[in-house]
Order: structure tokens, then C-alpha cells, then sequence
């Protein structure tokens, strides 16, 4: 009888303590790649609503989106910081180089970032003659 309660108790703790990803197992992405779908590296697009798109790595959860001015290493400004569910994210960007990154994200592992430089140029508003 007693190592039924040990049995028990241990379960219990066992439960606890450990997480049930941990239990099932979580796939590792670490290694996995994202594959940009646009803006592409080095990309030129008119200023107003820019589409952000990636295809979707198996076994991910979510995605974090991250946009900075002029870029990472010398940002004077990170536009946007967020997790998303989806592989698109659309954000409105003015005139100006900007850097972009997503990785993507599990409860265990995360892939490492794919960056893009992205050029906004001022939309041109045509005149009326």
C-alpha cells in the first residue's frame, strides 16, 4: 500500500513540475530556416501600408516581427516589436531604410532571425494639370 501512495505522490510531483510539452516532447526548430516571401532583400516599395510575408515553418507557434530604422545595429528606432499567429503582418511605414527580421517560435526553440533591408520611397502624388 505504501508504494501505491509513493506512486501517487511521485505522479503528482511529476506533473507539476514538468511541463506537458516537456512530457510529449517539443519538436526542435532551432535549425529550421523561415523563407521570406516580401519585401525581399533589398527591396523598393512606396510609403503608406507595407505587407510583411513569410511562409510558415512547421511546428511554430508564433512568429516575432521585428522593423527598425536604419537598421539593428545602428537602429535610431524599432517601429515594430510583436508576436503574431499568422505569417503576414501589414504596418504602415513612411519615407526612410528600414531593417526586418521574423524568426519563429515554439514553447521550447526558436529559429534564428532572417533580416531584409527594405527601401520605402515618398509615393508621388500626381498633379493635377
Amino acid at each position: 500500500m505504501k508504494y501505491f501512495y509513493l506512486f501517487i505522490v511521485s505522479g503528482f510531483f511529476l506533473f507539476t513540475y514538468t511541463s506537458c510539452d516537456k512530457i510529449i516532447g517539443v519538436k526542435d526548430i532551432s535549425k529550421s530556416y523561415i523563407s521570406i516571401i516580401a519585401p525581399v532583400h533589398n527591396s523598393e516599395v512606396y510609403s503608406g501600408s507595407v505587407t510583411f510575408s513569410w511562409n510558415a515553418v512547421s511546428d511554430a507557434t508564433k512568429y516575432q516581427l521585428q522593423i527598425g530604422t536604419p537598421s539593428f545595429v545602428n537602429a535610431v528606432q524599432i517601429i515594430t516589436d510583436t508576436l503574431l499567429v499568422n505569417t503576414s503582418c501589414v504596418v504602415g511605414l513612411t519615407e526612410g531604410e528600414y531593417e526586418w527580421r521574423v524568426k519563429a517560435i515554439n514553447s521550447e526553440y526558436e529559429t534564428s532571425y532572417q533580416t531584409q533591408i527594405l527601401k520605402v520611397l515618398k509615393k508621388e502624388i500626381p498633379s493635377k494639370e
